[in-house]
């Protein structure tokens, strides 16, 4: 997997933990640098541990099913993207008024939404798994630009509003299901 190719993956799965940093940042009425950092430092360590758990449990069994390893990486980055789209698609609202309700940035609702937003990493570790990437120098990237895209976010939320959050979570759905694809032409060999 290239740089390039990890770079827009990074950026795929950390859309989800953008748009709750939104949600964080829409509901700070006034913004220090503590509260991106700490924002950003759940979701990208969460977002960088659950691929290397992924990663550790596919290796496990790629060996056994290294013939379709490539149907697994395009079924399973085509599901995360779908399911991205679909909730960006739904009503956003709800969403934000959920991480609204807490404003605090305590550890107890950060561990939730840093968790529920790095589900998908989780599968793309044994993405990973089967793709033989080497796996510190990408979970370590991942980490980094989800972190600094979750920064971003609340800022971003702080300055204007939810507008930008259901758009930035289809743009890392679409992200996720065309490298899929990319991933299934190559294995394929379909334009070689």
């Amino acid at each position: 997997m290239s740089l390039f190719e990890l770079f827009i993956l990074a950026v795929g799965l950390s859309m989800d933990a953008f748009a709750v940093a939104v949600c964080k940042g829409l509901s700070l009425k006034k913004i220090t640098v503590k509260h991106p950092v700490t924002v950003g430092l759940y979701f990208g360590i969460f977002q960088a541990g659950m691929p290397l758990i992924g990663f550790i449990l596919g290796s496990q069994f790629s060996s056994r099913i290294s013939s379709i390893d490539h149907w697994i990486a395009f079924i399973l980055l085509g599901a995360i993207g779908i399911n991205m789209i679909r909730e960006a698609l739904r009503k956003q609202e709800e969403e934000c008024s959920k991480v609204e309700q807490d404003t605090a940035l305590s550890f107890n609702n950060m561990i939730v939404l840093a968790l529920a937003t790095s589900i998908d990493a989780l599968a793309i570790g044994i993405t990973f798994a089967f793709l033989k990437v080497s796996i510190i120098p990408a979970v370590s990237f991942i980490g980094v630009v989800t972190f600094i895209i979750s920064a971003a976010g609340v800022f971003i939320g702080n300055f204007f509003g939810a507008k930008y959050k259901s758009k930035a979570e289809f743009s890392g759905g679409v992200i996720l299901v065309c490298l899929g694809f990319k991933i299934l032409i190559e294995h394929l060999e379909i334009f070689s």
